[in-house]
């Protein structure tokens, strides 16, 4: 394998590794925050490093309810795709949950942190006024519209409250049943004064399936004008608020997203959350983020809490799709997946789906593995005169003047045994664009969440518990270095491309076991092509070069030495 093919490779490692070390980054832990709950949920956020101080709440309004409920008690709203809960102290959101996707404990997945008694629940409303927020939030609201089974048509539930104080508070959720959206309406007068809230959500997503250095955690999230930006902790930390007409602006993870959605001009607040682990577990702590919309308009806000599927997204509008993190080739990579759907239409099994698309893929570059092959076997052919050349400048320094006279020689060379020095990697250079596709694709989509292959393997978004997988593909891949070229290649660089594979082994431990199926299936094909291209263009007829002693340096026709002469055979 020559040289540039070696860079080529390791280069492609270095971008794979980088890649996920950007794209997923680790948060950093905030520092612990303190908050005053009211009636069991602090009605604005707590206070950390990255947020401004939140004055706390005072003490309930003691004024006499006029409108309101006797008990808190809560409503649950069922969609075709969506368990909802909503409780009637505050009018606000208790439980979301998606039930096409399920939790570890193969239980619908919850989109709402309603375990926190200091955070808020989605939907608190925050003003200006820390008493009047303590009141709408605290008090017990009148239901009316209340549904009762799988709704089939949108419905309204309209939650009331009123007191002696001119508190007057109606909050208007509008359902659908086939979508993961619910809009809410507010209307809030404290005496003669309308007031516009902001709009809470709290600690949003946050999925507790494995989490790796493969898979987003929660973070930040806006797009305006087409750009989405991604906010860490670290982020958040140094800007929390945001102002701007955002198509939609939330909390995501590798496979959820909570976001308002065209909220038109608008102020958005993030705030990092750390998470503790229960008593007595050795799981980590977990980082979520909180945040706030003041939308600065009375009418109603839509919220899209659901899956990051690229179909579900693309019904919102097609800058929605954008909240996917396909990474720099997007373009590439909407095709890859809308290919995995197809092929899942004929065999509903994704982890053979992966292997039929990594075969076509596969199909696909093989001309241009080919070329690369075939250009490597020539360099192969022409290694001893390109060393006795090298030999024959072996004493100069590289910033002698003379040795530019090898680089001509060389090119002299290439040029007469008709080889091109780059023709090894430029084509396999040019399938690296495809290839880190398809691994944005296998590290984002969420159709491959909790879906089965085969045997122990359960989850193709979680690494191979009994690393089967990971020690097959770093197998193949060593057997795929002894079946390569080598001629040329120095020794130390001969262990290091064996070193490869022992790297790639230990990478791919944790990695997706969807991940690793599609690279042991690559490595296997071009494995297999390997010996299909020598069978084909047979053994490299290596040249040798006569020692020097023995050439003339006499002219022959064609302008030619003899030692050029010689060195063809």
């Amino acid at each position: 394998m020559e040289r540039r093919v070696l860079i080529a490779i390791l280069l492609s490692f270095v971008v794979l590794y980088a890649y996920q070390a950007l794209v997923v980054k680790p948060a950093p832990k905030p520092p612990a925050a303190t908050s005053s709950p009211a009636a069991g949920r602090s009605s604005s956020p707590t206070p950390t490093a990255s947020t401004a101080p939140v004055t706390t709440p005072s003490s309930p309004s003691t004024a006499a309810a006029l409108v309101g409920d006797a008990a808190e008690r809560d409503v649950r709203i069922e969609t075709r795709d969506v368990i909802a809960v909503l409780t009637n102290r505050g009018a606000r959101l208790k439980s979301w949950r998606l039930k096409k996707y399920l939790d570890q404990e193969r239980k619908p997945q919850e989109l709402v942190e309603n375990q926190l008694p200091t955070q808020p629940l989605p939907f608190t409303l925050s003003t200006s006024d820390a008493q009047l927020d303590t009141t709408l939030n605290s008090a017990l609201y009148t239901v009316s519209a209340e549904p009762s089974g799988v709704i089939a048509v949108p419905v309204d539930i309209r939650f009331e409250y009123s007191d002696a104080a001119g508190v007057h508070a109606v909050k208007t959720f509008h359902f659908v049943p086939d979508s993961y959206i619910v809009s809410i309406k507010t209307d809030v007068k404290s005496g003669s004064h309308a007031i516009v809230p902001a709009i809470v959500w709290g600690p949003a997503v946050g999925d507790i399936a494995e989490i790796s250095r493969y898979t987003q955690r929660a973070e930040g999230l806006l797009n305006q004008n087409g750009k989405v930006q991604r906010l860490s902790s670290k982020d958040i930390g140094k800007q929390p608020t945001y102002e701007g007409d955002f198509f939609f602006a939330g909390v995501d993870d590798n496979y959820f997203m909570t976001a308002v959605l065209s909220s038109g001009p608008s102020k958005v607040t993030f705030q990092a959350v750390t998470i503790p682990p229960p008593p007595g577990s050795k799981d980590s702590a977990r980082e979520l983020v909180s945040y706030t919309v003041d939308s600065r308009r009375s009418g109603a806000v839509q919220f899209f809490a659901g899956p990051k599927d690229f179909d579900v997204l693309a019904a919102i509008g097609p800058d929605a799709t954008r909240a996917i993190n396909f990474g720099m080739f997007a373009v590439i990579v909407v095709p890859l997946l809308r290919s995995l759907k197809w092929i899942h239409g004929y065999v509903p099994n994704y982890g053979w789906d992966i292997i039929l698309l990594t075969v076509i893929i596969n199909i696909l570059i093989l001309p241009f593995r080919h070329m690369s092959v075939v250009s490597m076997r020539k360099m192969q052919a022409i290694q001893p005169e390109v060393k006795a050349i090298q030999d024959r400048y072996a004493k100069y320094k590289t910033t002698d003047p003379a040795k530019q006279k090898m680089n001509q020689e060389m090119m002299a060379l290439y040029k007469e045994r008709g080889v091109n020095p780059a023709g090894g990697c430029i084509p396999i250079l040019l399938t690296f664009p495809l290839i880190f596709a398809f691994y944005a694709l296998l590290s984002t989509a969420i159709e491959l969440r909790g879906a089965p292959f085969i045997g122990w393997i359960h989850d193709l978004s979680a690494h191979d518990p009994y690393y089967v997988t990971p020690i097959l593909m770093g197998a193949s891949q060593l057997w795929q270095q002894w079946t390569m070229p080598s001629a040329g290649v120095d020794p130390a660089q001969q262990k290091m491309m064996m070193f490869m594979p022992i790297m790639f082994t230990f990478m791919f431990l944790w990695a997706p076991s969807g991940l690793a199926i599609y690279w042991l299936v690559s490595n296997v094909w071009q494995i297999g092509q390997q010996y299909v291209t020598n069978s084909i263009i047979g053994p490299p007829a290596v040249r040798t070069v006569r020692p020097a002693a023995e050439r003339r340096l006499k002219r022959v026709g064609g302008g030619k030495t003899e030692a050029a002469d010689a060195q063809k055979g």
